[in-house]
């Protein structure tokens, strides 16, 4: 698959060679919903906590009689009916982690890529290092190749200018190739690459076939 390179005026000046696994995926919802619900559950720290009445310090005596006083009957401060009481269906610490096997998630990635490239809302833009790291110089590029919305920049390896030319760009982020994932594709509207970045999702993602199965000497013998 040809992917046209732009420059940083918005002109096509070459193209770019795309694995037509990585960027001419089926699209299956089912599997990217799944790998959003993976990605998103993963990143939860599960850490809240409530105290039930059994964990509420205090109560040891009742807070009034239990006839007389016109009210409803307590037996503790620390009922759930009462301020500052113990909670009923609280949450507590837990862990919320999801497992799903690596070729769905690949298979999932490659989905959401190649949506970008059907869509229209895919970049290939060379030189991206030689702009000026500054907020201006980037919001100037990024205008003149289409990009009006939210925009995920993926590079080759660390590029601290660009990431620090777009850090103050309002929904724009600088990610490299090798961590991007379907969270940060599907919550950004536009994909800016580099021409690297585009070798690497072709070295990274295009490897569809099975591992290996590991042996066991028993078998093998």
């Amino acid at each position: 698959m040809q992917l046209p390179i732009l420059n940083t005026s918005g002109e096509v000046v070459g193209q770019a060679e795309g694995n037509d696994v990585v960027f001419g995926a089926t699209y299956n919802p089912d599997l990217v919903h799944q790998a959003l619900v993976y990605y998103q559950a993963n990143q939860r720290q599960g850490t809240s906590n409530t105290l039930t009445r059994a964990q509420v310090s205090g109560g040891g005596r009742k807070p009034f009689a239990q006839k007389g006083t016109g009210r409803a009957r307590q037996g503790s401060i620390r009922s759930p009916l009462l301020r500052h009481g113990g909670v009923v269906f609280g949450p507590h610490p837990r862990s919320y982690r999801k497992r799903m096997p690596k070729r769905m998630r690949r298979q999932a990635f490659r989905s959401v890529l190649s949506t970008k490239v059907t869509g229209e809302r895919f970049r290939v833009v060379q030189e991206l290092e030689g702009v000026d790291s500054k907020t201006k110089a980037f919001a100037v590029v990024l205008a003149a190749i289409g990009v009006t919305g939210s925009a995920l920049v993926v590079t080759r390896g660390q590029a601290p200018d660009i990431a620090r030319g777009v850090s103050n760009l309002p929904r724009v982020k600088a990610v490299r190739a090798d961590l991007l994932n379907v969270l940060d594709l599907l919550r950004y509207d536009m994909v800016v690459m580099t021409p690297d970045a585009v070798a690497e999702a072709n070295e990274l993602w295009s490897e569809t076939a099975r591992a290996p199965r590991k042996v066991k000497s028993e078998e093998a013998a």
